[in-house]
């Protein structure tokens, strides 16, 4: 089982307990554990198994592990791996068995699990070759039945799985047992999900590539285990996980049966467990600790479930939804809703930088110095133009000293058609110019060639479609009115693999953030604020801000002393209207200016490589998600904006407690 006191151990840390009723968890039909983040709880589940390890071992028996897949156990890999070679973790007695393999995929193949397991795991331990049992989806189809019955025998020859580490899709599955799958199944072949083929579909180059079907362990097989332990981290999951931990058991979503298990455990971060009771709605479970940003959620949230604007909620209301006692620690609705309604109102400004000779107590933003210096950090580049561009524009018009960094170059966002046509135009202009072909005649030979997809990028094709993406973003700049010597290209080396699936996170990678951060010295920082998906590209680039703020609090606090740390959204989602600390309104003339920008970066138009389960381009969905902010807020009974870009402050010193 897991270690419950081991969040009172330095390096795992519990995130937020819920105050006051002592069944707060009495809708959860499994049990569960949140984490502040992601790589507390991987270390934590990768602990567990070390201990199960250790005791097998010491009884001079095997220890037989079910293993998982996919981006969320990659952490807990990674501290097994560690163990191992700091500590001795002695995997010489331990059989494994994975959940699942891709069907007519070979093995060699970088998108396998095959491959994934080696690279992350066994290739770095002492387990023995003939102790790993992994799917094996290159066999002929009329094979497949008797292969999967085999792998049923051999887990029950060796007596079972002592722990199985689950992932879950946001179709519910566990392993690939996608809705419908029966809760007797076993291993078998089964289609895979359209969700979840989209899912997989940046790790494949697109969704054309993603293979049909997969070969996984049955439902049965899982539950059959002693001991399961469950993953997920991030707001993507979060709507799956409330349905699988609160929902009832249904083959719509397989994950459900695990609340037959008598010993699950389900480990999640902050974003994940979001849409649990206990955290979304703390009021409707039982009395709950009324903090300043709980009290916001509550009665944003009321407002909307009863439909009325703050300033018309009554006492009924409150009482009949849950929020009497907030009611008697106020005194009265109007109270608390003209309190509420000023907080709102507070937070939108059309100065981002803040405006200069006027009373700034009740701004997001300082008034002093009127002119701030200002970077603005894209992961991508695009996203700048894409999340913020409203905000980039009004920045540049107001005299700001504003700086833009792309962290990545985005090559693998660029298809290979786009680098073909650029690369036979360089050859033809090199040709009217007289100028020598040979080396781009051997990268437009590697672009025609059929190359299969599990082959990276060769280093020049990768700059080619670099350029692709520095060219795109110099013109979407240039656009807002930014000068070509505020245009910072970091190009960080940990996403610089030719895969999706880039390296961790380096000192050369901090070191860039770093420096410019110094050159700079900025009163404002505007930041990608995906906090959740560890392996992310904008979690990646997030982290490495901290980090150089961490350097330059404990090393050059001066150079930070009047910095202030602003989060946006990715082109994916929008922060809570609760957690929004400056809303900057856009007009439609903006709205139509910050669509011009997003148009600059044409290979990411009519059809990115990337786009997730929405088809729409990203300029429509960005538009969409500023409409749909704007039209919040004035639900809630404030002005009527056409669009409105979010922020949420996020205070990184040692001395300040963080607003998340």
């Amino acid at each position: 089982m897991l270690d419950l006191s081991i969040h009172d151990k330095p390096n795992v840390d519990i995130s937020y307990r819920h105050v006051g009723s002592t069944d707060v968890t009495r809708y959860e039909k499994m049990h569960v554990e949140v984490f502040r983040d992601s790589a507390k709880a991987s270390i934590a589940v990768a602990h567990e198994i070390a201990d199960l390890m250790r005791a097998k071992a010491g009884r001079g028996e095997q220890c037989v592990l079910g293993l998982a897949t996919g981006s969320s156990p990659i952490r807990v890999y990674a501290e097994l791996v560690r163990l191992h070679r700091e500590e001795g973790l002695d995997f010489s007695h331990v059989i494994t068995f994975n959940l699942d393999e891709y069907f007519e995929l070979p093995r060699g193949s970088r998108h396998s699990y095959w491959y994934f397991m080696h690279e992350h795991l066994f290739n770095h331990v002492n387990v023995k070759p003939k102790n790993i049992n992994i799917p094996k989806g290159n066999i002929p189809l009329a094979d497949v039945y008797e292969h999967c019955m085999e792998y049923e025998a051999r887990i029950k020859e060796v007596g079972g799985l002592d722990f199985q580490l689950l992932g879950i899709g946001r179709t519910g599955h566990v392993g690939f047992n996608e809705p419908g799958s029966h809760s007797r199944s076993l291993t078998r072949l089964i289609t895979l999900d359209h969700l979840t083929r989209v899912d997989a579909a940046s790790d494949f180059q697109g969704i054309s590539n993603v293979p049909t079907r997969a070969i996984t362990m049955g439902i049965q097989t899982i539950s059959q285990a002693r001991r399961i332990v469950l993953l997920a981290w991030g707001h993507k999951k979060a709507e799956i996980i409330q349905k699988t931990i609160e929902g009832e058991r249904t083959s719509d979503i397989p994950a459900t049966y695990l609340q037959d298990h008598p010993n699950v455990t389900v480990l999640l971060d902050e974003e994940s467990s979001a849409d649990l009771r206990r955290f979304n709605t703390p009021w409707l479970v039982g009395p709950c600790e009324w903090t300043d940003i709980l009290e916001r959620k509550a009665i944003i949230w009321l407002s909307r479930h009863v439909d009325k604007p703050i300033l018309k909620l009554t006492e009924r209301d409150y009482n009949s939804n849950g929020m009497s006692d907030l009611l008697a620690l106020h005194g009265s609705a109007y109270d608390l809703n003209i309190r509420m309604f000023n907080q709102l109102q507070h937070t939108i400004t059309g100065w981002p930088g803040g405006k200069p000779n006027v009373d700034d107590s009740q701004r997001p933003e300082r008034r002093d110095p009127a002119r701030k210096r200002v970077i603005l950090f894209s992961p991508h580049p695009d996203d700048d133009v894409i999340s913020m561009g409203g905000t980039f524009a009004r920045l540049v018009e107001q005299g700001h000293d504003v700086h833009v960094a792309y962290q990545t170059s985005g090559n693998i966002a660029v298809s290979d058609a786009d680098a073909l046509r650029f690369a036979e135009f360089a050859r033809d202009l090199n040709q009217n110019l007289g100028a020598g072909n040979a080396r781009l005649d051997f990268i437009i030979q590697e672009l025609n060639d059929n190359r299969k997809k599990s082959e990276p990028d060769s280093l020049d094709v990768r700059t080619i479609k670099g350029l692709i993406r520095r060219g795109e973003a110099i013109a979407g700049a240039r656009f807002v009115g930014l000068e070509d010597d505020h245009i910072h290209f970091l190009n960080m080396p940990f996403y610089e693999t030719g895969k999706s699936i880039k390296d961790d996170l380096g000192r050369e990678d901090i070191r860039l953030v770093r420096d410019l951060i110094e050159k700079v010295q900025p009163h404002q920082i505007f930041a990608a604020g995906d906090l959740a998906d560890p392996h992310g590209t904008h979690k990646v680039c997030l982290d490495a801000i901290f980090r150089a703020l961490e350097q330059l609090e404990n090393e050059r606090p001066e150079t930070i002393a009047d910095t202030w740390l602003w989060l946006y959204r990715g082109a994916w989602q929008e922060w809570p209207i609760h957690e929004i600390e400056m809303a900057v309104p856009l007009s439609p003339a903006q709205v139509e200016a910050k669509r011009n920008a997003i148009f600059f970066h044409q290979s990411q138009k009519d059809g990115a490589m990337f786009q997730g389960e929405d088809h729409r381009e990203f300029w429509q969905r960005a538009e969409q998600r500023n409409r749909e902010t704007a039209r919040l807020y004035n639900q809630l009974g404030l002005t009527e904006y056409e669009a409105i870009e979010a922020f949420r402050r996020w205070e990184f010193r040692k001395t300040d407690q963080p607003n998340g």
